[in-house]
Parts: C-alpha cells; structure tokens; sequence
C-alpha cells in the first residue's frame, strides 16, 4: 500500500495518535525526519522565486515547518494572498510528497496577528501588563489565536515569558514588566487563551514560551549580551514565569539567543535538558529562535562551523530549528549517518512533531479559507475587545487637574505620536498603515472633542519639523496634547528603515530620555503658557523628569494597539477613567539602573542621609492615578498560623471616596521578616482588580497560594520558611506566621 492509501493507520483518524505517529516514523527515512526538524522562511509572498524555493526545499529535503507570515516588514499582504499561499504550501507539501506530511506553520503574533494587514493588533505586553487583568489577557490570546488559525498558521511564538528587568534591552515592550509575580500570572493566562481546550481545537494555536530561561537582563541591555546569574537569581527571577507557563500546559519552548553562565542556550544539554525536561519536566517540543543554531559557530564560537552548531544544538535538546532552510537539513542527515547524532535522538524529536500535526488534524484538514479569514480578522468583536484592554491600560502618571477634559476646549495636538497608526502598533507588526484599522489618536481626539481641534507634529521622533508653527497654534488653544515617544523597532532598535527610521537613531539603549527634538517641543509649547497633556505612546518607560515637574498631566499609553487612538482619546475626555497601573518602574536617572520593586535587602553603612535611596524611582511600580479617589482599610489574614501546602486567605475593604466611578487594582505585598538567604525587600504576591461606583465599598477577598511567599532555595528546593510576615496593601500592613517549614 501506498503512503497516501487511507488504508495505512497513520492515515487513520480514529487511530490514537501514538499508533498513527509510530506507524509512520516506522516509514520514514533518515533524511524525512531530519525534514521534519527544519523550518524555512517564506515570507516574501509577492516573490514567486521565493515560494519556488520553499517548495523545492520542501520536495527535495522534506522540509516540514515553514513562516510564510513576514517578519521585519517583510510582508504586508492581503488576506487573499496569504491563505493562497498557505494552501499552495500546503496543498503541494500532501500531494508533491511521497508520505504526504502537512507542514507545521509558525508564526510571531504577539499582540494579535499583526502581520496581516487588517487583523486586530491588541496593546504590546507591557501595556496589557498594566491592566493587571488575567481574564483579559486570555481573552485576548483566545482572540489572536482565532485570528491566527484562520490564516493557516498553527503555533504562535509567544508569550514572552522573560521578566523585564532593563529598560534599555530593545525588547521591554514584548515582556509583563519587572515582577516575576505579574508575568507568571499573565503568561499563565496567555497560555490558556492560545491553546484553550487543546490544540486538537479548530480556534487553539501552539503557545510557546520565551525565551528560555534568562534572556531578558543581558549586559549593558543590548539584546543577546550575555547573561551572568546565580542560581538564586534564576530561579528566583526569571524561572517562575516559565514554570506558571508549563503548569499551564505550554506545548513549546523556545531557547534565548544569550549565553548563560557561558552557555549558549541553544546548544546546552544543562538548560534544555537537564533544567527544561529532566527537572521541570517540560515533555513538549523545543524550536529554535531563529537564527539561534547558527550564533554557536558565527557568534558564541562554541562551535568549529554550522555542522558543528547543528550537533551541538540536537545534542543539547533542540527538536525544530525555525529557520534552518536545506543546510541545517543537510547537515542533520550526515550527522545521523555518520552516528555522531544517535537516531534514537533524532526519533525523539520528530515524535514530538508529528504528535502536534496529528493532534492538530492537519492530516485531515491543513487548508484555510479566505471567507472565513475575512469575517474574523478585525471583525467589531475583537476590535472591541481590543479597545476595551487599550482602555484598561490607560496609565495616568501625573495629574494636577487638568484631566479629563470637559470636552468643549479648542485642543491643539501635536508630537510624531499624534497621526502615526503604525507607532501605535510599535514592533512585531506591519511597518506600513495600508490597511490598518483603528484611529490614530489625532483622528479620535478630532472626533470626541466638541471645540475645534488644530494640529501640526511639530517634531518627527528625533528631528525638528516646525516647531514655531506648533507654538503659534498651542498658544490659541486651551489645552495642548502632545503625543511623544518612541516608533515601530525590533530587538536592538532595528531594523525599522521600513518603518521610516534608520538603526542608530533614537531610540538607543543608551538614552532614556526623549530625543532632543521631543524635548524641545514640549518646552516650547509649555511656555506659552497653555497646560499641556504629555501622551507617551512608547515601548519602554522613558526618563520623563522635566515633564514631571512641569507639565500638567503625562498619560502613559505604551503601545497600544489599532484601538489606541480610540482609548487615549475616551482617556482625555473622561470617557474611560485610567484605571492603568505600572508593570515597571520609570527611573529618574539612567544612573539608578538596575531598579526595580523587589530589590534585595542590603545595607548602607554610611548611612541614608548623606546618600539617596538606590530605589526611589520617578514613577515606582504600579502606580497609576485615578479621576476618582480610593481608600483601602481593615486588611486581614484569615488565618494566624498557615499551612505551608494551603492558600493564604487576605481581605481588604477597597472604597471609592470620589465622584465617580472606576477601577482600583489591590496590590499585595510580602515581606519575609527573617530568611535564611537575603531577600526582597518586598514583593509581588498577589492582585486582583474591583470597579466601584462613587460611595460604594467592597471587601475583596485573595486566596493567594502560600508558595508565592516562598522562595528557591539552592540544594533544598521551593522553600516556604518559618516564621513571620508581613503583608501589605497600601500603607496597611497585616501579619501571619508559618509554624512548619514547607516545600
């Protein structure tokens, strides 16, 4: 019988999918499953030459995973091209093939499927960050994976499990911010939302968490320095966040580009083997970042030449390299033929492939239509959904009164922020606004206001445009917004030609001010002597000191998505109260590098006065103001003594004191009172968020997990330590002691 005879049991969809993956690995020749390990790039749609390619490499190296979505502004397609290209794909990988294996198609939708034109682009992490809001998050990967799955693409490169914790690293916007406590709790809800039910399901992706285990505190901040950490601080810092994402079921991880310890990740047995699945017991599969094989011999030097980083990575514990192309293939082959690759390795890793395409149904069904994509790309649902996370995670920094608006003011708008879609998408999305959806905040200030609105940009982000005639309409106006920030960059602020501004310019990880420019704009329009609203539409939290103290109000509003004009606009008028609250802390100066909320406890030996506190941010980690006012009162501990394997019981009364209504997020705080290892001075245990209206009062109730509380202990573990703490929210503090030590 034929491989393509239905009559064969991995042909069988009634079959378990453990027969039908061990029927056909028992068919397949060494050079097949080397294909099934390699992915390729096919990204420019438009060239015919370039799905030609794909399709010899495919043919010809059995090739079984390929991105044919873009990257790096490479691809701004229609709906109807792309699905035409992923059933070509498709349709030729089945029919052109001896075994007729359907192709696994990945894809980097981190904040909705942002690279197709059209589709709903939600907030970037760290805006969805400060909404501290679990259910939404999962909400909106549900709503990216559906996106996703009807273009044809089956596993998501994200989340981005790594804890941001530089604000000069190019990729702070991709992270949840700075506490380990927020990111393991939204990547666990980003988990949920992508792979819902299972990835058996029509709607679900593959999620796969990144970049594993360090990737996110490189030296200096540039992206991919390497890493230098203890066991303490890995454990402590950046694992939590990817064992939230394997207790959620994540079906893939992906290794960092950085070395760690002097280990690249992507050829090291200690971290991909011995840490991922022998100790925490990861059983999915591992795909390469995707020039990451290739690093070892051009970058790391580990090894000798690119048939050297192949061995090295498989080795290790790598099953799929993302975009090895027929090389890496090639390469895979004569290392299994020559035995210095054992195919029992190579059987392991395809296994784990041929699972997810079976699990999927690709066999059965691998084809998308072009209908179905255009009902559900950026269709008024999900673009509500959109808009309302936008809204929640509004951050209002500063406020002396100004805000909100009542709306009959003549506004003047200004800044490279004010009429630019695509810096409201920022990176790891189309680069052009051809068929973007949503308002730029120019356009949704222009229609809320009742007053007329006037504009001029005044400055691009790093140069002066006209900034007299900026100054000459902000002084007939009664209130001056100006929108500023940062652009459309990737990784190390590049590459963004595409995006229409060249690497090397500002934004730089060696500056987190504003540029020049920017500066002077805000300077000159704050003189005339019209209050001004500072909207910071950006990636990363920027030095903002002199706006701090001289401009009525600053709205941080990160990237926030095609709904972010819509939700800065409904912010200024009132129409939303900002109910934001910082992921990350703002620093005063580049000098306070690294800071952060949970420091570790240290001393100052001569003394508080005579120096300033090491931690005494601009804007600390999860402020945010409210148009409303709240009082928090009567926190508890239900319970005096806990129970190391339980849950601690808080309560807290949250009122809301003003004249309207709004959104407070309850932060609580631990402190351990006395450790055996030097601990955080405070830190993030649990959150929860209530809406109240004016006058109205809530207890609200957290069943925090007492592992939280704990730590990783060298040698002993999880730990959760006798004896006594503290917890607080607000200026409330509350106590409790653990009676029995607990792992």
């Amino acid at each position: 019988m034929g491989s393509h005879d239905t009559r064969v049991p991995y042909r069988q969809s009634d079959r378990p999918t453990s027969v039908r993956v061990d029927d056909l690995l028992d068919r397949m020749s060494t050079a097949e499953k080397a294909g099934q390990l390699v992915g390729t790039w096919c990204g420019q749609l438009r060239h015919e030459n370039d799905i030609e390619d794909a399709k010899a490499a495919i043919r010809d190296h059995h090739i079984g995973v390929a991105a044919p979505f873009g990257w790096a502004g490479a691809l701004c397609a229609g709906i109807e091209e792309t699905v035409e290209t992923v059933n070509d794909l498709q349709r030729f990988a089945l029919e052109e093939t001896a075994l007729g294996i359907p192709l696994l198609l990945n894809v980097d939708a981190v904040h909705g499927n942002a690279y197709v034109a059209g589709a709903t682009v939600f907030p970037n992490a760290l805006g969805t960050a400060a909404t501290w809001d679990t259910t939404a998050t999962e909400t909106v990967a549900s709503v990216t994976a559906t996106e996703v799955r009807r273009m044809g693409a089956h596993q998501n490169y994200s989340p981005t499990c790594d804890v941001g914790r530089d604000p000069r690293w190019g990729r702070i916007f991709e992270t949840f911010g700075e506490s380990p406590r927020l990111c393991a709790e939204l990547v666990a809800a980003k988990v949920r939302g992508y792979q819902g039910d299972g990835i058996d399901h029509e709607d679900s992706v593959v999620a796969t968490a990144k970049h594993f285990p360090a990737y996110s505190e490189p030296e200096r901040g540039e992206d991919a320095s390497p890493v230098d950490i203890s066991e303490y601080k890995l454990r402590n810092t950046f694992l939590p966040s990817f064992e939230a994402a394997l207790d959620a079921g994540v079906a893939s991880v992906m290794p960092s580009y950085n070395s760690i310890n002097g280990e690249p990740v992507h050829g090291s047995e200690t971290y991909l083997t011995d840490l991922l699945h022998d100790d925490l017991g990861f059983e999915g599969h591992v795909v390469s970042d995707w020039n990451g094989v290739r690093h070892l011999s051009d970058d790391h030097r580990t090894a000798s030449d690119q048939r050297d980083g192949v061995r090295h990575a498989h080795t290790a514990g790598l099953d799929v390299a993302s975009v090895g192309h027929v090389e890496h293939a090639e390469h895979l082959v004569d290392l299994v033929e020559s035995g210095e690759i054992d195919e029992g390795r190579l059987d392991e890793s395809v296994r784990r492939v041929l699972r997810v395409k079976f699990e999927m149904g690709l066999f059965e069904d691998p084809f998308v239509d072009a209908d179905a994509a255009h009902e559900t790309l950026g269709n008024s649902d999900h673009r509500q959904i959109a808009r309302e996370t936008a809204r929640d995670s509004m951050t209002l920094l500063k406020n002396d009164g100004l805000l909100p608006l009542d709306g009959d003011e003549d506004v003047f708008v200004g800044g490279p922020n004010a009429d630019d879609i695509v810096h409201q998408l920022g990176g790891w999305s189309v680069p052009q606004s051809a068929g973007v959806p949503g308002d730029t905040v120019l356009d949704a200030i222009d229609a809320r206001s009742k007053g007329s609105v006037t504009y001029e940009q005044g400055t691009t982000l790093n140069e002066e445009r006209d900034i007299d005639a900026a100054v000459e309409k902000a002084t007939a106006a009664d209130v001056a917004v100006i929108a500023l920030g940062e652009g459309w960059y990737l990784h190390e602020f590049g590459p963004s030609v595409q995006a229409g501004v060249e690497t090397g310019a500002w934004p730089t990880r060696s500056d987190l001010h504003l540029s020049d420019a920017q500066r002077e704009l805000v300077r000159r329009v704050h003189d005339t002597g019209t209050p001004v609203v500072g909207v910071l539409v950006t990636g990363r939290p920027l030095i903002v000191d002199w706006m701090a103290q001289n401009v009525s109000s600053i709205l941080m509003a990160y990237y926030p998505g095609t709904e972010g004009g819509t939700a800065i606009a409904e912010t200024l008028f009132g129409d939303n109260d900002p109910s934001g609250r910082l992921p990350i802390s703002i620093p005063r100066s580049m000098g306070d590098l690294p800071q952060y909320h949970d420091c570790l406890a240290h001393p100052t030996p001569i003394g508080d006065d005579e120096h300033p506190n090491s931690y005494d941010p601009l804007y600390p980690f999860g402020h945010g103001l409210s148009y409303t006012e709240f009082a928090f009162d009567d926190l508890r501990i239900r319970s005096d003594d806990v129970d190391p394997a339980k849950d601690v019981d808080v309560t807290v009364t949250v009122s809301n004191t003003g004249n309207r209504h709004g959104t407070e997020t309850v932060q609580v705080f631990a402190t351990q009172e006395t450790s055996s290892r030097v601990r955080p001075r405070r830190f993030l245990v649990g959150f929860d968020r209530v809406g109240l209206n004016a006058g109205e009062s809530a207890n609200v109730d957290l069943s925090i997990p007492a592992a939280n509380f704990g730590y990783y202990e060298p040698g002993e573990g999880h730990v959760l330590e006798t004896g006594t703490y503290h917890v607080t929210v607000d200026d409330l503090v509350s106590s409790f002691e653990v009676a029995s030590d607990g792992a």
